[in-house]
C-alpha cells in the first residue's frame, strides 16, 4: 500500500473525526535540555547517551547558565542526567548536582523538570520542591525489555512501577512513557499501558504518557517505515482508549515523518512535548522548529499552543512558591508570540 492509499485509509476507518474534538488543540512545551553527567551505572542495550562512569563529561552550572541565558524563550529546562547507583558514595554529591542546577532554572525566571531514574522517597520530596513536575519512563515491559536491561539494575519493572506509584503518593505531576519498537509484543504493550491507567486511576498524577518509537542512531539512522507507522497509530488508538481522558498523549515529532504527523493526531496524540533545537537522545533526527509545526498542522486544521513543563490542570497542586512561578510564567507563555 502506497503512503497516500495508507493516509486516506487510516482517515476513513480508524482515525477521530474532526468534529469529534472541536478545539484540536495540541500542545508542546518550550524546552532547553541540560544533561548534568552522562555517566551512568546502567549500560541498556540500545543505549547511545550512556558514558562510562569513569568519564569526566559533568557539565558545570557556569556552562548551563551560559546554555540558559543563549535560550531565553525556553520555559522548561529538561534536567536529563544519567545515574548514580544507590547506596554510591558519590550518590549524595549527585543529587545535589540536581537540586543547583534546579535552582538555577527557577533563578533564570525557568521551570525545570528533571528525568534522573528512580530516587528514594525523600530524593523525589526535595527535586519535588524545586521541581513543578518529574518524569521516569516505565520503557514496557515482557521477554524483549528484560533482555536489553539485563546490565541496568534501575530498569526493573517493580521499581520503576514504584517510583510512578511513589509520585502519586507524594502528590508529584508527572511524566512517563512506553519505549516501543525494540521486540516487544502488542500484548506487553497493552498491558503496559493499562497498568499506567490503573496508577492513573488510584493517584491521578499522570500529566502525560510518552509513546516514544525506537530509532536507530548514527550511520543506521531511518525514518519509520509506513508499516512501522501503521502498528503505531494502531497502539496510539488503543492508548487513547486505555488511559483515562485527562492523560495527555505524547509523540516526539522528530521521530515521526511530519508529513504523516496529522494521522498520529488523528489518532489520538495531543502533546509533541519539549521541542529543543537538538534531540540530545536522538541525535541523529533534527527537531522541526515550532513554527514549522504550527504551519504544517495548520494547513491539516490543528492549532499548535505552548504550554510549560507542567500541563495547566496540576499548578494547583504544587508548594506556593513553584504555584506563583507557574502561573507567571503561564501569563508570559500566553502573551508571548509563541502563543
Amino acid at each position: 500500500m502506497n503512503s497516500l492509499r495508507f493516509a486516506a485509509g487510516w482517515r476513513r476507518g480508524r482515525g477521530r473525526e474532526q468534529g469529534d474534538d472541536p478545539t484540536r488543540l495540541v500542545r508542546w512545551s518550550p524546552s532547553v535540555t541540560l544533561v548534568p553527567t552522562r555517566s551512568c551505572f546502567n549500560a541498556c542495550a540500545y543505549c547511545g547517551f550512556r558514558r562510562e562512569p569513569s568519564a569526566t563529561n559533568d557539565l558545570s552550572l557556569a556552562a548551563a547558565e551560559r546554555s540558559l541565558r543563549q535560550r531565553p524563550a525556553s520555559t522548561e529546562v529538561l534536567l536529563l542526567s544519567g545515574e548514580v547507583a544507590p547506596g554510591s558514595p558519590e550518590r549524595a554529591r549527585w543529587l545535589a548536582r540536581l537540586l543547583a542546577f534546579s535552582g538555577l532554572a527557577l533563578a533564570l525566571g525557568r521551570l525545570p523538570h528533571t528525568n534522573a531514574g528512580p530516587l528514594s522517597r525523600r530524593e523525589m520530596a526535595a527535586l519535588a520542591r524545586l521541581n513543578p513536575s518529574l518524569g521516569l519512563m516505565l520503557e514496557g515491559l515482557g521477554p524483549a525489555y528484560e533482555r536489553l536491561h539485563r546490565a541496568a539494575p534501575s530498569k526493573r519493572l517493580a521499581l520503576r512501577l514504584g517510583q510512578l506509584e511513589q509520585a502519586g503518593r507524594l502528590g508529584v505531576p508527572f511524566t512517563t512513557g512506553l519505549l516501543l519498537g525494540v521486540g516487544e509484543s502488542r500484548s506487553d504493550r497493552l498491558r503496559a499501558l493499562e497498568l499506567l491507567a490503573e496508577l492513573q486511576r488510584q493517584w491521578g498524577h499522570l500529566q502525560e504518557v510518552i509513546l516514544q518509537p525506537w530509532r536507530p542512531d548514527g550511520a543506521g539512522a531511518r525514518p519509520l517505515s509506513t508499516a512501522e507507522q501503521h502498528d503505531l497509530l494502531e497502539l496510539i488508538e488503543a492508548a487513547r482508549r486505555i488511559l483515562p481522558a485527562q492523560v495527555a498523549l505524547q509523540l516526539p515529532p522528530n521521530l515521526w515523518p511530519l508529513e504523516s504527523l496529522p494521522l498520529a493526531l488523528e489518532a489520538g496524540i495531543n502533546d509533541l512535548g519539549g521541542i529543543d533545537s537538538h534531540d540530545v537522545i536522538n541525535a541523529a533526527y533534527p527537531q522541526p522548529s515550532p513554527r514549522e509545526l504550527a504551519a504544517r498542522l495548520e494547513r491539516a486544521g490543528w492549532s499548535l499552543r505552548p504550554r510549560l513543563c507542567v500541563h495547566d490542570r496540576f499548578i494547583p497542586w504544587l508548594p506556593p512558591d513553584l504555584r506563583r512561578r507557574s502561573t507567571a510564567l503561564q501569563s508570559q507563555l500566553l502573551a508571548s508570540g509563541l502563543a
